[in-house]
């Protein structure tokens, strides 16, 4: 059974500060996700060594974090630290992400021939013959380029929607990045808003929009461009 519980560490001033996490929940924390710090710690105490029990002394949290606060420490020390995640952790995530990999596919992907959807085998088969890597990132930033390493071997076509995205001025810093990936042309309005044109597999349209309204506040605009059928 894999490991839950790991130390997370942290080096401040040359001093040593470890606490006991769940290791899943501390993971998510440490992607961003809205995690509660409590849930996060598997045991109360902030330590200089877990193993033996070492604690270090009020003077030395307070210089190093200026509060003796658990929660705030602890917080600290997930976002900036080491996590000691086991390798069967590493290797339940890594095929987590194979997984989401296949089933959008599965789900957004036809053949461009017949129009029929590929079975899960044959996009692992296809996945396993061109030696795709699937790293870290999150899957919106890897489809464009996993596609187009299928496609030398499949005769794939993924659904996708033209849109048009009309973002105010103070939010294009920000927001550019999330759009990055699908963009076909970008036109910079004399205001400083940002009118782009985007063409994103429907499988992802939910997420994007969710990433973007999380920036934005809801504030931009879209538009779907109706494909004109001859």
């Amino acid at each position: 059974m894999p490991t839950k519980i790991v130390p997370a560490k942290l080096k401040v001033a040359n001093k040593f500060f470890e606490i006991l996490v769940d290791v899943e929940a501390a993971v998510k924390m440490r992607k961003g996700l809205p995690v509660n710090i409590q849930n996060v710690l598997a045991a109360d105490g902030v330590f200089t060594n877990a193993k033996t029990g070492a604690k270090p002394s009020v003077a030395d949290m307070t210089a190093a974090f200026g509060t003796t606060d658990i929660y705030v420490i602890a917080e600290r020390i997930v976002k900036k630290g080491d996590i000691e995640i086991p390798q069967e952790f590493r290797d339940q995530e890594q095929e987590n992400k194979r997984k989401k990999v296949v089933d959008f596919f599965v789900r957004n992907a036809v053949d461009a021939r017949s129009g029929r959807p590929f079975t899960p085998q044959m996009i692992e088969n296809a996945i396993n013959q061109k030696g795709i890597n699937i790293d870290n990132k999150p899957l919106d930033q890897q489809i464009s380029g996993i596609t187009e390493a299928l496609k030398t071997i499949l005769p794939l076509k993924i659904e996708t929607k033209k849109l048009i995205i009309t973002l105010p001025a103070i939010y294009t810093g920000k927001a550019y990045g999330v759009f990055n990936e699908y963009k076909e042309k970008e036109d910079w309005l004399s205001n400083g808003d940002l009118k782009v044109t985007i063409n994103i597999p429907v499988g992802l349209q939910s997420e994007f929009y969710d990433k973007l309204n999380a920036i934005t506040h809801g504030a931009a605009l879209s538009e779907e461009v109706k494909e004109i059928k001859k």
